[in-house]
Parts: C-alpha cells; structure tokens; sequence
C-alpha cells in the first residue's frame, strides 16, 4: 500500500515551502518536492509559469510531478509536494494513467491578499517571486475554490509553528483528502478497518 500524497499549495509567500519542509520531518519516511525545482530543470524554452502562454508547459511540468510523486509514495515515501497546484491542475493527481493507492490531500494555505504580498516581497532569495502583480493574480486565483474551499487554512495571523501545527490537525482529521474525480480510475487500497 502506498504512502500518502499532500499537494500543499498557496499564493507566492503564503510559506509553503517552509510549512512542507518542516511537515515531511514529522514523518518516519518522507519526501518534499519543491515544484518550483522541476520548472527550473527546464534548460532551454522555459516560460515564467505564472504567464498565460506557459500553460502547455505547466501541464507538462505537473504530470513529470505527478509521477515523481507516485513513486515516491508508492515507495513508501509520505510526499509532500509544494507548489501552486490550483484547482485547474488537480486532474493530473485524480485522474492519473498511473493512478496508485496512496490517498490525496489538497491544502490550501491562504493567508489575506495584503499578508500574502507583505510576505512575498519580504524574501531574498534570487528566484523569490515578489513582483506585485504575479503575486496578487495568483492570490487572486486560488481566492474562490467553490467546492475546494473545506481544504483552504486562513493563515493570516499564524507563524510558521502555528501553520504547521493547523495544517497537521487538518490532515489527522481527514477533511482535506481529495475525493478521486468522477471518471478517474479507481484507487486500489487496502479495505481501511476504520470505516
């Protein structure tokens, strides 16, 4: 049986690759994949991922993260991945050719618009997104998820103990575990005894 797959998702800034790194060391075995590693290992033709000419490109970069991502957990491997998975990208994870048994979680941090650009234009790394309007748009996007919105966590006020620490009482109660879409190929999991 496989380990569990958590997409940890959020607008630049909302601290997602601080919240993943920090939740894959809870686990005995884990993985973190920093998404935005795999857009990078695009040696040749990539475009910003956040402009609209770049969808080809995104869908393909998240299905290459999508089967890392099975085989980590099919390995055993609790993966965490990290990156700005929007609803429009889930389908690569619920309907996949390669579908697996591992269950999936959808997290969704999403602190408030203003937070989330104080955040952003705050860090110095290199490849640090922190342009305004990149920012806003992508908070923008993941601001109504309709059905998806039982996965979103206000963060606005927490720091990062406190992000972690909402973001692993979710996942302990089972509220953020994606449904696989209608159509997908069933999960072939193990009777769960618990109901």
């Amino acid at each position: 049986m496989s380990a569990d797959i958590i997409l940890l998702t959020g607008p630049p800034g909302a601290g997602k690759s601080t919240t993943a790194r920090a939740l894959a060391t809870t686990y005995d075995r884990a993985v973190h994949l920093h998404t935005d590693d795999f857009w990078h290992f695009i040696a040749a033709g990539a475009i910003a991922p956040y402009l609209p000419e770049s969808d080809a490109q995104n869908h393909t970069v998240l299905r290459v993260i999508q089967r890392a991502a099975a085989a980590y957990a099919a390995g055993g491997f609790t993966t965490v991945v990290d990156g700005i998975i929007g609803p429009w990208m889930l389908d690569h994870f619920r309907q996949a050719e390669d579908a697996t048994d591992a269950r999936h979680h959808y997290v969704v941090l999403r602190p408030s618009r203003a937070e989330t650009l104080r955040r952003a234009q705050r860090r110095t790394s290199p490849d640090a997104l922190v342009d305004e309007g990149p920012v806003l748009a992508l908070w923008d996007q993941l601001a109504d998820l309709g059905p998806l919105e039982r996965h979103v966590l206000d963060t606005t006020e927490h720091t990062p103990a406190e992000t972690l620490a909402a973001v692993r009482a979710a996942l302990a109660s089972g509220a953020l575990e994606l449904r696989p879409a209608a159509g997908a190929p069933p999960r072939r999991r193990a009777a769960d005894p618990a109901g």
